[in-house]
């Protein structure tokens, strides 16, 4: 009977080799750290298949690997812990060979998941000394989590109902039936940047700190303190983007607390936030221009200047600078939630493999 070779896709970390090879009910017979000997359905049928590979560095003896209905899944340990630039020893490669997609990280990416199993080691070892620490801290960040999800839940149903009852019209009151609630919730939000710096949480500071200044900006600045602005339309959609983001949001991170991953309310927490965010981000530039006139004519917050220069600086200026500084801020939020959902997503990945 004709030996074949089989289809083997390759993928590696700092530690280890990765090898797939695409045989459905294979049997794995004689093996060595270069060549293996299998018996199966590949591509061209039942048969047997062998590949050898000559690998780039020295490798070590023992061989994982374990077959399953549709491939047999190779474990490689290098002798030594270090980033190869091909697999094997010659240049070109062979033309069985080929990279495993659903495995491959460049050598960035490979470092960071080293790093991390790094900390989860450490973070291992050190967590019967700090169970009592664990317990606090896990218990205040749920209780916290549920609190503004309960809040922000209010807010969107409150404003659900009267939007099916009432239509357009409940656009104009917006602020009068939910403000007390969201003020709450704003204010409660402020843990959210004192959180990082406690060590509570591993969110970074500037974000949160960026997104909460700019949100009470808007409530309590914008629309708190100017009554022309309290019945206008774009409370209601301002109002309506936060609080839908939050309801994913919260509930997401009380189900970590308790280690508990549901994935639908995964990916609607790292989905959603996509076209919402910016949405977010537009309606409250809406009702930061909005409100530049009224700052005018009001005279609200000027800055006093002395008589040379005039009487004072309207605070309109200071909004205009920070319409600037809020489309920045989406950037840098978008960016760092985008490397979050990026990381959760090839953390579930490595998972299932």
């Amino acid at each position: 009977m004709q030996i074949l070779t089989p289809h083997v896709y390759w993928a590696q970390r700092h530690g280890e080799i990765y090898l797939r090879v695409e045989l459905s009910d294979a049997k794995v017979g004689q093996s060595t750290t270069s060549s293996r000997l299998f018996s199966g359905h590949g591509a061209k049928g039942d048969n047997e298949y062998e590949f050898s590979l000559e690998f780039l560095r020295p490798v070590r003896s023992e061989i994982n690997h374990k077959s399953t209905q549709r491939q047999v899944d190779i474990k490689i340990k290098k002798q030594e812990e270090h980033w190869w630039d091909r697999l094997t020893l010659q240049e070109k490669k062979p033309l069985f060979l080929a990279p495993d997609f659903d495995r491959w990280l460049d050598e960035s990416d490979a470092e960071m998941e080293l790093q991390a199993k790094e900390e989860e080691k450490i973070n291992r070892i050190s967590v019967e000394s700090r169970v009592p620490y664990l317990g606090l801290k896990k218990g205040y960040l749920f209780m916290y989590n549920l609190v503004q999800f309960l809040g922000f839940s209010w807010v969107f149903v409150n404003m659900t109902v009267r939007l099916f009852i009432l239509g357009q019209d409940s656009f104009y009151d917006t602020f009068h039936t939910t403000a007390d609630m969201m003020y709450f919730c704003q204010m409660m939000a402020m843990l959210e940047v004192i959180n990082p710096l406690l060590g509570l949480v591993k969110t970074g500071f500037f974000p949160a700190m960026i997104q909460v200044t700019g949100r009470n900006v808007i409530l309590f600045v914008i629309f708190g303190s100017l009554e022309e602005m309290q019945n206008k339309p774009v409370v209601f959609f301002v109002f309506y983007l936060w609080s839908t983001i939050e309801i994913f949001r919260y509930p997401f991170y009380m189900l970590a607390c308790i280690g508990t991953d549901w994935k639908l309310l995964t990916w609607l927490r790292y989905s959603l936030w996509i076209p919402l965010y910016p949405l977010g981000v537009i309606a409250e530039a809406v009702a930061v221009i909005q409100s530049l006139p009224i700052f005018d004519e009001t005279r609200l917050f000027s800055f006093p200047l002395p008589a040379v220069l005039g009487h004072s600086l309207s605070f309109s200026y200071s909004l205009q600078l920070y319409l600037v500084l809020m489309f920045l801020g989406l950037f840098i939020n978008f960016r760092h939630l985008y490397k979050q959902r990026r990381r959760r997503y090839r953390s579930r990945k490595r998972k299932v493999h």
